[in-house]
């Protein structure tokens, strides 16, 4: 028989076959290309295991790491955001909210826990980028004073985890007032003496970097992340300058003064606990 009449058996022959493997099964680095399990992945806490990229990881995902044996008690599931201005732009305010909530099993772009951590009880909560961008309105602003206050109250280290927009548009001005609620109810705790630890994730911007998110006793960040006000296109286009390859990522920052330490995410668990040893002898 000749070669071109044989019939072959390759190693994925027909359409079922192909798709054996479920979909939604790999990852790909956007910073290196390398493809993994994303198994694999979880298994190094969204951390690239080739290159080192932190891949955005959730609320929860972060609670699971940081506290005793993933357990935390979880505050404020009654709360959710209102449209107070009747907003609209692709789509009404209500139905972006209805979508999110939906999307992410969360109430808001916030959760907010306590828990131990080694031997100390903190107060925390951790901002959501999946949750409209964890962009700041009058909810998150609520659940991170209330983090605040339970800090205060119970006289225990707080530890705010940003990951953010910034202040959330589509509630005009009732978002922004989120910003001088959550900085003033920090003063509190600095007057007790409380520590407050501030972990600035990619992207930590706008109004959440301009209120709670840089104003720690100790600001930490993840490798790489964007940490910043305005973006460096509005930058750009304003002072009519080339900015620097690495303007506002957390390297950037830090060299400037205003992160104290960059911690890989594999490693968070344990800056964490030295630090509150350290801080709460």
């Amino acid at each position: 028989m000749a070669w071109f009449q044989r019939k072959t058996k390759g190693i994925l022959t027909t359409p079922a076959e192909q798709n054996d493997v479920p979909a939604g099964q790999w990852e790909k680095c956007p910073a290196c290309s390398e493809i993994f399990n994303k198994r694999e992945l979880e298994e190094h806490q969204l951390v690239c295991p080739k290159c080192g990229y932190h891949f955005r990881m959730s609320s929860q995902g972060f609670f699971r790491i940081i506290f005793n044996s993933g357990e935390y008690e979880v505050y404020d599931k009654e709360l959710f955001a209102v449209d107070s201005l009747g907003f609209t732009d692709r789509m009404p305010y209500t139905s972006r909210l209805d979508e999110a909530r939906r999307k992410t099993g969360l109430n808001d772009a916030v959760l907010r826990a306590a828990g131990m951590v080694g031997k100390h009880r903190i107060s925390a909560a951790s901002l959501d980028f999946a949750f409209i961008g964890g962009s700041m309105g009058s909810v998150v602003g609520e659940v991170v004073s209330r983090a605040i206050r339970q800090a205060c109250e119970e006289r225990i280290p707080l530890l705010i985890i940003s990951q953010s927009g910034g202040a959330r548009m589509m509630e005009g001005a009732l978002s922004l007032m989120q910003m001088a609620k959550t900085s003033a109810l920090l003063t509190r705790l600095n007057d007790l003496g409380l520590p407050y630890i501030s972990l600035l994730t990619n992207p930590t911007t706008g109004g959440v970097t301009a209120s709670f998110a840089m104003l720690g006793d100790f600001n930490l960040a993840e490798p790489g992340a964007l940490i910043g006000f305005a973006g460096p296109r509005v930058i750009r286009e304003t002072i009519g300058q080339d900015l620097p390859s690495d303007f506002q990522r957390a390297e950037f920052v830090q060299e400037h003064g205003f992160v104290d330490f960059i911690v890989d995410r594999r490693t968070l668990r344990t800056k964490l606990i030295s630090l509150l040893n350290l801080i709460q002898s």
